[in-house]
């Protein structure tokens, strides 16, 4: 049994950033997430995205923003599940919550803050009727690790910036990529649609368009697809077969747990804690709805500040918490120094 004092669903950027505001006012958090890192979608999908609404960064990628929260908490210690979906809740007489994994890892605490985004992310999956007796033996939805690809012969279907932008970087690294699209036109960026027709016309990349793959071919694994292109079927030989058509997101088991849902989203109370239907379960970022809602990452660092004040009370109803400036209170540091305030703050504020 894992015990922490608040369980945090979901370790993308408001997740994780909830751990440093719980960490100034001295609590413990535990995170579970379904994927095998911490980030969500930015570590997950974009990682090399820029994004430039964060304070003081006029642009910042995707995977360093995580790297940076990384490091922000590290002083604070926390724990991580990862790569297991929390799966169900069970709310105990004292009114703490044990939260069970798919893989059967048990957490207690008092306060769970559900910070899963957008929810679970599942592929959307190619209607290819034998696709699921490959799958983890050369059909793959996601790439995770590009060196899985060194000299292979692969196959990518899709039009987007992902099959677009996997085909382009894994033109140096596999030993021939073919990309199949069902139309002539795609949706990715028009700059990596250019380059993908330049390594085209450089033979490094094999384009079949407008074409869809219609079956998976294998004794035991991936050894070939079978290609539709107009009314011409034929085999192509391959060892990695990587549909890629984006991911779904999902609340998942979450849905089941008793909260108040309102198109796929968790209804909070925004007036003051962003607290479920459910004491002592609150939803922040993306994952949860209130009026006027912002899906925007710098709106979840809010929320999850307020969460967490919020959190202390319940945990600890009989102290009074009075606030303190971090420029005032000093902090941690990444090597595990106290940071003092400035000795002429503090005499001022004496």
């Amino acid at each position: 049994m894992i015990k922490t004092d608040i369980l945090i669903i979901g370790a993308g950027p408001t997740g994780l950033f909830t751990v440093f505001e719980a960490g100034l006012l001295k609590l413990k958090c535990h995170l579970i997430d379904a994927l095998p890192q911490p980030g969500g979608q930015c570590a997950e999908i974009y990682p090399k995205k820029p994004i430039y609404d964060i304070p003081a960064f006029p642009e910042v990628l995707a995977g360093d923003l995580v790297d940076n929260l990384m490091k922000q908490i590290k002083p604070f210690q926390p724990g991580f599940t990862l790569g297991e979906r929390a799966q169900t809740i069970d709310k105990q007489e004292d009114g703490s919550f044990i939260v069970t994994t798919n893989k059967g890892t048990k957490h207690h605490a008092p306060v769970v803050a559900i910070a899963g985004g957008l929810g679970s992310f599942e592929p959307r999956k190619p209607p290819i009727s034998n696709i699921a007796s490959y799958e983890d033996k050369g059909v793959e939805y996601i790439i995770r690790d590009p060196e899985l690809y060194r000299d292979k012969n692969v196959v990518i279907a899709g039009g987007g910036d992902s099959a677009l932008d996997w085909s382009i970087f894994l033109a140096d690294v596999a030993s021939e990529v073919t990309l199949v699209h069902r139309r002539n036109e795609f949706r990715g960026a028009l700059d990596s649609v250019e380059k993908v027709q330049d390594l085209k016309n450089q033979g490094k990349i094999k384009l079949i368009t407008p074409a869809e793959v219609v079956e998976v071919i294998g004794e035991g694994a991936v050894s070939g697809v079978s290609i539709k292109q107009g009314a011409e079927v034929f085999n192509k030989d391959c060892d990695h077969f990587i549909p890629l058509f984006g991911l779904a997101p999902k609340l998942g088991p979450i849905a089941d747990w008793g909260l108040e849902i309102e198109k796929n989203a968790i209804k909070v109370d925004n007036t003051l804690d962003y607290q479920t239907n459910i004491p002592g379960i609150y939803a922040i970022g993306d994952v949860n709805t209130y009026p006027g809602k912002l899906k925007l990452i710098l709106c979840g660092f809010h929320e999850a500040t307020l969460m967490c004040q919020s959190a202390y009370q319940r945990i600890f109803p009989d102290k009074r918490y009075v606030m303190k400036y971090t420029t005032v209170g000093g902090v941690t540091g990444f090597d595990g120094t106290k940071k003092e305030a400035p000795k002429a703050v503090v005499k001022a504020i004496e």
